[in-house]
């Protein structure tokens, strides 16, 4: 369990740096439009739509997990180091595609193999080594402002008329580029058990693809993302668009992670007492009530206690998808299993939450993306006893 703590805190306190200021360095110091926006952060996930099932299938077949995980996060790490230095939207577009070719596949593919080192009842402790990632995410999230003041001062950059308000806020892909490469250390170190190791054989990706409560959570999980994947990665441009800077950013993430670290700590005990799908509900309804609440305020501090909710959905929706995929499909197949509903998810839907949230930006306005995607995802988790279904244990699937 410490080892895997400790890959999750170094990986997502890389994420820390990229995830909330990425968009902001896109729009401003990139210098793109909305429309190029959409389209750069949908790359992402679109690559991912294509990769992610032959890493998985790759680590299932010859049982090399462990291999496979660190590959991807030192091709994230290089890939990180290319993006500042992208002069070009062609370029930005190339690089952004090298960039998902490894990194979108390191969540599930790190989930996996996290379960396979934790061993016995790993859906239900998961959440407790994944909470240090929360940890790592929200010291790099709310503290690089700081770290960013004092390079700017060192480095005498300063904002101009016309120009970006974060001048030098590239060096978020620097430091998120050494600690990534810091969390390979992390998964060397994970243990080599037999969970680990165990292969998948022909036919069994069409037993899991065929098992009608995966596919069930597929479709669900799918959903999800369509709706709500464009409000969260045009979060910086509604701070902006009510008057916030990225000090009023990185402050909002405070209260959204300060509650998610004891939720996803916890999340194997949701699971156990309410089960898979009500976890699952509970975080896309939340998520619904936040963007509905966003997009109905006028006042940016409603907006900062709405993101509160921000904890439920990654231990419902985030946490839960994984969860509940670990909870339908066999060990030898974990892999595969996280790696569609990521396909699925942050992927699929991702990309085309990413563009008709950047088309709606240009045309309506960065408010109406929370409008739509909280009304969604409401209708949604109203419907989630329907399209989930009934659950049925992993024994169920047969090859």
């Amino acid at each position: 369990m410490p080892r895997v703590a400790t890959f999750w805190f170094l990986y997502m306190a890389g994420v820390g740096l990229i995830f909330p200021f990425q968009a902001l360095w896109f729009r401003e110091n990139a210098g793109l439009t909305g429309a190029q926006l959409g389209l750069v952060l949908a790359v992402r996930p679109l690559v991912g739509m294509l990769f992610q099932p032959a890493w998985a299938q790759l680590a299932d077949r010859t049982g090399s997990r462990r291999r496979v995980l660190i590959g991807l996060v030192l091709g994230t790490a290089l890939a990180y180091l290319w993006l500042p230095v992208a002069g070009s939207f062609p370029a930005l577009l190339l690089a952004m595609a090298v960039l998902s070719l490894f990194g979108t596949s390191v969540f599930p593919m790190g989930t996996a193999v996290s379960m396979a080192a934790i061993g016995e009842r790993a859906a239900e402790r998961f959440g407790k080594a994944r909470a240090f990632g929360t940890f790592g995410f929200m010291i790099l999230a709310i503290g690089f402002p700081f770290a960013l003041d004092a390079w700017q001062a060192h480095r005498g950059l300063v904002a101009e008329p016309g120009g970006p308000s974060e001048p030098g806020l590239e060096v978020i892909f620097f430091a998120a580029a050494f600690l990534t490469a810091m969390s390979a250390f992390g998964a060397v170190g994970l243990p080599d058990t037999a969970a680990m190791k165990v292969r998948a054989v022909r036919g069994d990706l069409r037993a899991l693809l065929a098992h009608r409560p995966y596919r069930r959570l597929l479709l669900f999980t799918f959903l999800a993302f369509l709706a709500l994947q464009g409000p969260i990665l045009m979060l910086p441009l509604l701070v902006r668009a009510h008057g916030g800077t990225i000090d009023t950013l990185s402050q909002m993430w405070i209260p959204m992670l300060l509650l998610e670290i004891p939720l996803v700590y916890a999340s194997g005990r949701f699971l156990r007492r309410f089960g898979p799908r009500a976890l699952v509900a509970t975080g896309v309804a939340a998520d619904g009530v936040r963007w509905l609440g966003c997009f109905l305020a006028d006042d940016l501090r409603v907006i900062f206690v709405l993101m509160l909710l921000h904890g439920v959905v990654v231990a419902g929706l985030t946490i839960g998808t994984a969860l509940y995929a670990e909870t339908v499909v066999p060990e030898r197949l974990r892999a595969s299993a996280q790696g569609f509903v990521a396909t699925f998810g942050y992927s699929m839907a991702g990309a085309l939450s990413s563009l008709w949230s950047g088309w709606v930006v240009d045309a309506y306005g960065v408010e109406l993306v929370a409008g739509l995607g909280g009304g969604a995802a409401l209708l949604l988790a109203a419907a989630s006893p329907w399209i989930l279904g009934r659950w049925e244990a992993p024994e169920n699937l047969q090859t």
